[in-house]
Order: C-alpha cells, then structure tokens, then sequence
C-alpha cells in the first residue's frame, strides 16, 4: 500500500442532498484509488448533541448512503468537524504512515474545510478533488476551494487523477474550477 489514502467525508444519508450530484465521481476516485494501491478511508459524522436531530448515532440517518462504494473496512466516526478528532482515524494515520490525503465528500464549508486546515496544519500534502466534493449551499464551494488552496492544499479533480493514469500531459487535462 502507498503511505497515501482517499478520504470520503460525510456521505451519510443524514447529509445534503447534493451528494447525488457528486456519488458517481466519488465512486470513480474509490476505483482509482483501489488501482492505485491506495488506502480508501470512511469518516462518519455522529451527532451527539441534544437538540440536533441528524447523524445520531445508531440510526438510518448516521449510515453511509447506499450507494457509495465501500471497498474497506476503514470507518471511522468523528463527533466533530475535523476528521483527526476521530483518535481511531489517527491511529489509522500514524500506523499506515500516510503522508498524502485526497479529500472527498461533505460539507465543503463545514468538516470537509475543518479537515483540510487540520491534515494542512499538521504538516500532510491535502489533495481535495474539486468534482468530488459538495455542500449545503453549493455557492460556497469555489470560496471554499480558495480557502483549501491559501492553506496550501492543491486542488485538482477526478478526470485529472484518471488521466495520470492514462498517460495524458498536463496541457491536455481538463481544468476544473476556476479559483480567483
């Protein structure tokens, strides 16, 4: 296994709708990452909170959608934002020796934004998949991938990740979102 892993944030049925509109890409990043000898990790988000209703622990809404490829057993839960409060998910880190994360998943402007600062401060290479990723308010996602990006993490997408694989040059990769 490469010292790199795939990270799918928040994709539970509890989450935003708009996760439909990324699943299939996500899925693909799973299946690059699967040919890449890559390690695919799972951040579920519980709430344990009382006056919130969703992600609470054993229900329908803290699961994983149905239709996101599970390919391992790397679940790990957090109760908060930033996916390295999870003490499991660290431990996963620290063991693997993983140095280089590729971010997917939800919600830009909450854990998956909280998660990138944390990987970023504490010194790992952040590669969020601008095509993978969504949020509550979808308007915020290009704030949020200039936000990643003055952190130091790169922005890159799934077709470009495909296409390192297919032996395409840089000039010919498809650009994705326009960061100002």
């Amino acid at each position: 296994m490469q010292k790199k892993a795939l990270v799918v944030i928040d994709i539970q049925n509890d989450i935003t709708k708009n996760y439909k509109e990324i699943i299939d890409r996500i899925n693909q990043s799973i299946d690059w990452a699967v040919k890449q000898d890559i390690h695919v990790v799972y951040i579920r988000h519980e709430n344990l909170s009382g006056g919130t209703r969703t992600f609470k622990p054993n229900t329908r809404g803290a699961e994983l959608v149905s239709d996101l490829k599970i390919v391992s057993k790397n679940i790990f839960t957090k109760y908060k934002g930033n996916a390295l409060s999870s003490e499991a998910f660290a431990d996963f880190i620290d063991k693997n020796e993983i140095s280089d994360f590729y971010i997917t998943g939800a919600d830009a402007a909450a854990c998956v934004k909280s998660t990138c600062y944390n990987l970023r401060k504490a010194g790992y290479r952040v590669n969020v998949l601008s095509d993978c990723i969504t949020s509550y308010d979808k308007r915020k996602i290009d704030e949020m991938l200039r936000y990643y990006e003055s952190k130091g993490c790169e922005i890159t997408g799934i077709n470009v990740l495909l296409g390192s694989d297919s032996g395409i040059y840089e000039a010919d990769k498809p650009q994705h979102h326009n960061i100002k």
